[in-house]
């Protein structure tokens, strides 16, 4: 009841149509439109604030990459401030933080997005930054500038991977549980040698292709006229020439054959284990209970894992769980980093009698109307914001072709799973099929779960990444 009373806090607006156990009512109101060349615009007003939110959101990310070519969607995300034909490097920045605003990118297997937030009477002038460097990015692109942004991703990379404790463990996750160039297989920041080896024209032949009005939805939600606002958008982006048809990736999900255990030499001083099971994508039935049961498991202090072996056992300093769906596959993951003088045989053990225990008995009533209103939470919580509503917007226009998909159906389906949709995709798919990975310090491989039966990967941390496949 505590988690409700501050729903109604935070977003009065959007929980006055929402009686929760009912088909959601949630609604934000929109407008969709799309120009002759291919972009698809979405407009939401929203007059509670003088503020306004742009978004544009390609639909590319790093499974459009191919192997050996790794790292070109994140480099676009630094490439893309570095100024475009008519808005010299800098003048981003200043046109947006400048005037009290922000500006950022980000970047994931599926889509890379650009954003801004800005009083509103800047509209015009945020509009034209994101036209600009969509249509003309490549006039003032040269080697310097290029050089100079892959050595700061290459930074990053030896920063939140090569150099930061247990950074491995999710690229190697993706080497080992994918086929060799699967498009999920590498990192979104791509390998070290794809970085070094990449080109200014490798770079510009994959803008041409992907950085396309066809191939993006802009996103304005805030203090607009709608009226004024598109005949911008067909001032700016109007001209703007289509692009080729995308050719999307046709993966299926992981095919792993029985369980994978594996031992990581890491620089770190605690050992840590990570299970992970091939699951499901985005667009599966499945999905909305598999992200139920990761707060099941580790969402709060009473999440079984949690209350198990953190606070009644006393064997585990945290825990977390969770179900990670993209459009093409997917997975679920068990992390948990044990106390001193507790093994990771031990953590494995009680984390497989946990779930067993679940498999057998399913959810109470209670835990999942806990976790229901915990996930109301959570997504009400995003659309307090015009970029938080810009954001769903965006990801529901470019994954559903429906801006309104969430709000219609998604939660919807999220509050109608029920304890037993909990119980059978545990049983599912929390079952023998999957990796187990013991990231243990520098000389220790003893300390890895169940040791005898591991496979040592030996990579040292290198400037190369290296693809190891026991």
């Amino acid at each position: 009841m505590k988690r409700l009373l501050l729903s109604l806090l935070i977003a009065p607006s959007l929980l006055a149509q929402h009686q929760p156990g009912r088909t959601s009512s949630i609604s934000i109101p929109f407008e969709k439109y799309t120009l002759n060349n291919g972009l698809t615009v979405v407009l939401s007003e929203d007059h509670s604030t003088p503020t306004v939110a742009v978004e544009v959101i390609y639909h590319v990310g790093s499974k459009n990459e191919v192997l050996g070519h790794t790292g070109f969607a994140h480099m676009f995300e630094h490439v893309m401030f570095t100024g475009s034909g008519h808005v010299p490097y800098g003048m981003h920045d200043k046109f947006t933080e400048g005037v009290g605003g922000s500006n950022n990118g980000q970047t994931y297997f599926d889509w890379t997005r650009y954003w801004e937030t800005d009083p509103s009477n800047y509209l015009e002038t945020a509009l034209w930054l994101e036209a600009d460097r969509m249509g003309f990015l490549l006039d003032s692109l040269d080697d310097k500038k290029f050089r100079a942004q892959r050595d700061i991703v290459k930074n990053e990379r030896r920063q939140s991977y090569d150099n930061q404790p247990y950074g491995r463990d999710r690229e190697l996750m993706g080497l080992n549980m994918y086929p060799n160039g699967h498009p999920y297989s590498w990192p979104t920041i791509g390998a070290m040698s794809d970085l070094t080896g990449a080109t200014v024209d490798d770079v510009k032949r994959f803008f041409r292709l992907y950085y396309a009005p066809n191939n993006a939805t802009l996103v304005v939600v805030g203090d607009i006229n709608r009226e004024t606002t598109k005949a911008w958008i067909a001032k700016y982006f109007g001209d703007l020439a289509r692009g080729k048809t995308i050719p999307r990736p046709n993966v299926g999900p992981a095919s792993l054959h029985g369980e994978k255990r594996l031992t990581f030499e890491d620089r770190v001083q605690v050992p840590r284990l990570w299970i992970e099971w091939p699951t499901v994508n985005m667009y599966s039935a499945d999905a909305p209970a598999l992200e139920l049961l990761g707060e099941i498991l580790a969402g709060s202090r009473t999440a079984r894992l949690t209350k198990d072996l953190v606070y009644d056992r006393e064997i585990a300093a945290n825990v977390s769980a969770g179900q990670n769906s993209t459009e093409n596959v997917g997975d679920f993951s068990v992390i948990v980093s044990p106390r001193p003088e507790h093994s990771l045989t031990e953590i494995e053990t009680h984390v497989d009698s946990v779930i067993a225990r679940l498999k057998r008995d399913g959810p109470t009533a209670d835990e999942l109307k806990r976790v229901k209103a915990g996930q109301e939470l959570d997504f009400l919580s995003g659309l307090q914001s015009n970029l938080g509503k810009a954001f769903q917007l965006a990801d529901d226009q470019t994954f559903r072709n429906d801006p309104s998909y969430s709000f219609r159906i998604g939660y919807a389906k999220t509050q109608a799973v029920t304890a037993a949709d909990i119980k059978r995709v545990v049983n599912k798919y929390l079952g023998a099929t999957r990796i187990v990975l013991s990231n243990v310090p520098l000389g220790k491989r003893n300390l890895a779960s169940h040791a005898e039966r591991s496979t040592v990967i030996t990579d040292p941390l290198t400037e190369k990444t290296t693809e190891i496949r026991p």
